[in-house]
């Protein structure tokens, strides 16, 4: 099992770091200004408004800051600025044994699953599916995103419960979650960073694809192998481009076609990623899938 970061507390200092696309300014600030206004003290990385084409910065640049965050005993957590493009590029220069030896939480989404799935494989630590600065805490997070946050970066007992809108698939079980933004998800396949996916909960969301493009996604999964592996799946929301309607109920008929046949519970529609309250999610934690309440449930702690 992926170990456990400290827990973060008012007053700490959360780092904020730019491993994906160019930030904008007003965006980086207001999101810090959220943070703050959570009672964390906010060190942001000096090249965070850095720009090399469509990155915020070379590869060299996002993977030291990165690096350095991770070394800072000073700072207690690191979120991503925003997602976008550019994190998968940073994997070979990331010091993933320095980071084993210094855990602590990150948290981000989108492009950041990169990120997320090589620091559960290869730091072997808890990562943390979530809210970005300079996108969802720059938009302002829901009251129970927020609080459900805390809780689960605090440490704060009890666990959660998250509850789907459909179970595609009956059954119930148990395994390490993993996953995050499909596509991301697809692109690892037949590289070092790929998850493992046996005995696991997959997790899987996106946004701005039409219908056939998740199905191409879906059947490479499956044709992979990946998903006759998995304990159990759950999806969050796959937003079609445009918010277009018919698009959106011919992702839901392809992603209970591409699941009907399999050995394992399904559920469908959680509140965590694109287009949802982006409730956050451990990755690395062992949770519970119980299809009959379609209920993702997580009983422990996440962090130490």
């Amino acid at each position: 099992m992926a170990r456990k970061p400290p827990a973060l507390r008012p007053g700490d200092v959360v780092g904020v770091v730019a491993p994906s696309a160019v930030i904008e300014r007003g965006y980086l600030e207001a999101g810090v200004g959220a943070l703050a206004a959570m009672g964390y003290r906010v060190k942001v990385s000096a090249h965070a408004l850095d720009r090399a084409g469509i990155m915020a910065g070379t590869d060299a640049v996002r993977a030291a800051e990165l690096n350095a965050f991770f070394a800072d005993s000073e700072v207690r957590a690191i979120v991503g600025a925003r997602g976008g493009y550019g994190a998968g590029r940073l994997l070979p220069l990331i010091d993933f044994a320095a980071i084993a030896r210094t855990p602590k939480i990150f948290l981000g989404f989108s492009d950041a699953t990169f990120l997320l799935a090589a620091l559960v494989e290869r730091a072997g630590i808890i990562a943390f599916h979530g809210p970005m600065v300079a996108m969802d805490f720059a938009r302002g997070l829901s009251p129970r995103s927020s609080a459900h946050l805390r809780r689960l970066l605090s440490g704060a007992p009890g666990g959660f419960e998250l509850e789907a809108a459909t179970a595609l698939r009956p059954g119930a079980a148990t395994g390490e979650l993993i996953g995050g933004c499909l596509s991301v998800v697809v692109s690892t396949l037949g590289t070092p960073y790929a998850p493992r996916f046996a005995g696991r909960i997959l997790f899987l969301e996106d946004t701005g694809e039409k219908a056939y493009r998740v199905d191409r996604m879906l059947v490479q999964l499956r044709q992979s192998g990946a998903l006759r592996g998995v304990a159990g799946i759950v999806f969050g929301a796959i937003r079609p481009v445009g918010g277009d309607e018919v698009e959106r109920m011919r992702i839901a008929e392809f992603v209970a076609e591409q699941t009907r046949d399999l050995d394992c519970p399904v559920l469908f529609g959680i509140e965590a990623g694109h287009g949802t309250e982006n409730l956050a999610l451990p990755l690395g934690a062992p949770v519970r899938l119980e299809a009959g309440g379609r209920r993702l449930i997580c009983d422990e702690t996440a962090v130490s």
